[in-house]
């Protein structure tokens, strides 16, 4: 694994771990620059677990044990320090910019860690199943909503045919209409909502597909999914755990998009059509 990807792949990991394994991990992040002086003993007594515990969790992660976690991590703490000889460090700038640089961190990461849990194969399998459907019913509760109703309007410009609505009663009634191969995108972070599990039982009686967009953690609405894209993002701060869910899941989405557009040319051409006649309509 990269050295870069270590404390991405902790942090992306993070919401599928067992108590203990979050435990370790967060110490493992909390304290990145200090771990090179930490044995595996040394960080079992610390959190007070077995040190087998710590081995079984860096080999969870795809360490050969805790000595090659240590090294990519020292290796990855050296080299943010030392900046790569770019702009200087935080530390010395302005608090504005500090926050600024460390929020862009946070928010790269975030989008980094959901690259890397949702291979190209799953992203590949939900643009060729849209592109197969008659219709795409979009799905969204709540704050959900937000990204649901941008991504039915991406699709129609693409000229695929979506339903999108904000009220699972009236959802339902759109999916007594759904033929075999027509998908459910249902976006929901925790995915809790029963009536959102209940659409997807739906879509599937009507032997549609059911592409669920959930936080990485295992939840009653990805297990309704034939296709399940996941977004990675976790942080201690409540005000900036939201921004980086949303930037992380917005930046899979636009790589979905662009899938989508590059893989057929009739889309590409309607895009254009469709971005001309818009045109007049956004002139004063």
């Amino acid at each position: 694994m990269p050295v870069g990807t270590a404390l991405v792949k902790i942090r992306s990991e993070r919401d599928r771990m067992s108590a203990i394994e979050r435990r370790i991990a967060d110490f493992i992040v909390e304290n990145a620059q200090l771990l090179r002086d930490y044995s595996s003993q040394q960080l079992a007594n610390a959190l007070g677990i077995s040190q087998s515990s710590v081995v079984k969790f860096c080999q969870k992660l795809g360490f050969k044990g805790y000595p090659d976690l240590k090294l990519a991590i020292s290796e990855a703490v050296i080299r943010a320090d030392s900046n790569g000889g770019a702009a200087p460090s935080p530390q010395h700038a302005p608090a504005a910019a500090a926050q600024g640089h460390d929020l862009w961190l946070r928010k790269s990461e975030a989008e980094e860690a959901t690259r890397l849990i949702n291979p190209p194969g799953t992203l590949t399998a939900v643009a060729e199943a849209i592109g197969r459907a008659g219709t795409v019913f979009i799905i969204g509760l709540g704050e959900d909503d937000l990204h649901a109703r941008t991504l039915a309007l991406r699709l129609a410009q693409l000229g695929v045919l979506t339903v999108h609505n904000f009220d699972a009663a009236h959802m339902t009634a759109s999916l007594s209409a759904a033929r075999p191969d027509d998908v459910l995108l249902a976006f929901s972070e925790h995915g809790q909502q029963a009536a959102l599990c209940q659409l997807a039982r739906h879509m599937r009686s009507q032997r549609g597909k059911v592409v669920t967009i959930t936080r990485h953690s295992a939840n009653a609405l990805r297990a309704q999914a034939d296709l399940a894209l996941l977004v990675a993002a976790h942080d201690e701060r409540p005000h900036i755990e939201p921004l980086l869910y949303h930037s992380a899941l917005q930046h899979l989405l636009d790589r979905l998009f662009i899938r989508l557009y590059e893989a057929d040319g009739g889309r590409r051409s309607r895009l254009r059509e469709t971005q001309e006649r818009l045109l007049p309509l956004q002139e004063p």
